[in-house]
């Protein structure tokens, strides 16, 4: 019988759905690694969300799997080598969480123009400073979005209502100006944006991409939102940006160290926990009440398309 163990915490439409597909469903969300690792060899397919990487020693000691499915957008926690090599199928969600990180993505960049962070602060203080807390308007700034996959598309079609002219660069695919975005070069990215955007996935050429000389051909200083992955931006280049101009204020849902205390023991913590030109959020930009369900929707969907 074709057997799927959940190790994450998944909406039970996944769960369900596979069931109704004649799969005998384990969905065991508290399981631990080891555990993991002494019962994958029964399993045709394994869910997870977050809780730990899929690698070597998870598929070498599951000779009967056939598709992991990672309820989420990205695929950087699986051994895709590995998987290409056995065949078996990866199946991951970004249509069920793009609309999430659109909307946290444009949160981030008008909390930044309008100094939401700051201003909060002051107030709740017994300071009242008008002048100080001066914003920008999104309508007419130019903004650039590094990958136009379901992440970027969804930031581009929520920033359709400021009237901003919206850019997008992306190295793996052409002729996909639509009635939200123009397809440029990385140089008008460069030369032309006000605020930039990544939606980019973590990969072996994008990890720490975002450095000093990253920043330093930026022509105009920048509003800077990261919702992608946090191992494509070294935190010291974004601070470095910041103290010299070429930032005006960064909004991080991720970071190249996450969670604590890894991140409170990283020598650039205290240096970005008190820049009040920084906005954090923990790696939630995709994560809503909404999304938990329509992930596992989606997954579901993906794996009646599976044959095997």
């Amino acid at each position: 019988m074709k057997r799927i163990l959940i190790v994450d915490d998944l909406h039970p439409a996944f769960k369900e759905q596979a069931i109704a597909m004649g799969y005998q469903v384990d969905d065991e969300p508290q399981i631990t690694r080891q555990q993991t690792l002494d019962k994958i060899k029964d399993y045709t397919g394994i869910a997870v969300r977050t809780k730990f990487r899929i690698d070597a020693e998870i598929f070498a000691a599951a000779p009967n799997l056939k598709f992991v499915a990672r309820a989420g957008a990205g695929l950087d926690n699986i051994d895709d080598k590995i998987a290409f090599e056995r065949n078996i199928e990866l199946i991951n969600a970004p249509e069920g969480n793009c609309d999430a990180v659109g909307e946290h993505a444009t949160g981030l960049l008008l909390s930044l123009m309008n100094n939401f962070r700051r201003a909060d602060i002051e107030i709740r203080n017994g300071v009242w400073d008008r002048e100080g807390n001066r914003g920008y308007e999104l309508k007419g700034k130019k903004v650039g979005i590094i990958g136009y996959g379901f992440m970027g598309q969804s930031f581009a079609k929520k920033l359709a209502g400021f009237e901003a002219d919206v850019m997008a660069y992306d190295k793996y695919k052409t002729g996909f100006s639509d009635a939200f975005v123009r397809e440029v070069s990385m140089e008008e990215i460069v030369k032309h944006s006000d605020v930039l955007s990544l939606h980019i996935p973590l990969t072996a050429e994008t990890k720490q991409m975002v450095d000093d000389e990253y920043f330093f051909h930026f022509k105009k200083p920048i509003f800077f939102i990261n919702t992608a992955r946090g191992e494509i931006v070294k935190t010291t280049a974004v601070l470095n940006a910041i103290k010299n101009g070429k930032i005006l204020g960064a909004g991080l849902d991720v970071l190249q160290t996450e969670k604590f205390p890894a991140l409170g023991e990283q020598s650039w913590y205290d240096e970005l926990k008190n820049n009040d030109q920084v906005i954090l959020t923990p790696h939630v930009g995709g994560w809503t009440f909404d999304s938990y369900r329509k992930i596992s929707e989606v997954l579901a969907e993906k794996l009646k398309g599976l044959n095997f």
